[in-house]
């Protein structure tokens, strides 16, 4: 019997640990195994003393599509919605400082994990899209964590029009981080100033700014997975993925 390739790579060295998503025939979408593999990454470089920070990464030219559309289905529509706010949550929860590593294209939920992470630090190649409004859905669970970072004008303008946008706008709305041209030697740089930090400085640091981030999950996390799943199985919804799934256009998708 072969056993399955990880979906997650997960490599540890100098007090960091690395998570790479590396399920390329999906676009590293969120399904449940990727998921699951990302959780149990997160709880052991969290319960690790010898590591001071995580790194979370990607393998190919996506760092991650959103939700695994295939999985969409089901006999509780709330499942993925709840996957989506539980490794949030983890994330956001870790005791070690996320690093979010991203030279590639980020769609949906995949906007969620950066919102998630501490600092997000993103390449040239990276490019962001709010997707959701095009297939009949919207950025539900993901503004968990997105809302308190972004500013308000942003969220309107890119939650209703789903228009990709590139690094360098991704930082003026608060995404992101830094932009670099470089960011190889962007991460490095962070890293170098985390591995001077005690394990309780940097614990008790990110709760601090993670307090905003914290009570939106606290405050709203119900409503939007019910909203979630809701709208998943909405005829609307499935017809948008349906049209997506098919590279078709939506119905509604007005021709000019």
């Amino acid at each position: 019997m072969t056993r399955e390739a990880p979906l997650v790579r997960i490599t540890s060295a100098d007090a960091v640990t690395t998570l790479e998503l590396d399920s390329p025939h999906n676009r590293n979408a969120l399904s449940t195994r990727l998921m699951a593999e990302l959780t149990k990454g997160l709880a052991d470089a969290a319960a690790d003393p010898a590591v001071r920070a995580v790194v979370l990464g990607h393998t190919g030219k996506v760092f991650c599509a959103g939700a695994d559309l295939s999985e969409a289905t089901g006999s509780d529509p709330t499942v993925g919605p709840r996957g989506l706010v539980d490794i949030q949550r983890a994330l956001v929860d870790c005791p070690k400082p996320v690093v979010a590593l991203v030279d590639g294209h980020v769609r949906a939920g995949g906007l969620g994990l950066l919102g998630a992470a501490d600092i997000v630090i993103a390449g040239p190649l990276s490019t962001f899209a709010f997707t959701e409004v095009r297939l009949g859905l919207a950025p539900a669970v993901i503004s968990l964590p997105l809302r308190p970072r972004l500013t308000s004008r942003a969220v309107s303008r890119y939650y209703l029009t789903g228009e990709t946008f590139d690094a360098a706008e991704a930082a003026r709305i608060g995404l992101i981080t830094e932009a670099a041209d470089d960011p190889a030697a962007a991460l490095t740089a962070v890293l170098d100033a985390l591995r001077l930090g005690s394990p309780q400085g940097l614990a008790e640091s990110k709760r601090l700014t993670n307090a905003a981030v914290v009570a939106s999950f606290e405050e709203h996390a119900e409503e939007l997975v019910q909203l979630s799943a809701r709208l998943f199985g909405s005829p609307e919804a499935q017809e948008g993925m349906r049209s997506f799934l098919e590279r078709r256009p939506a119905p509604w998708a007005a021709q000019v």
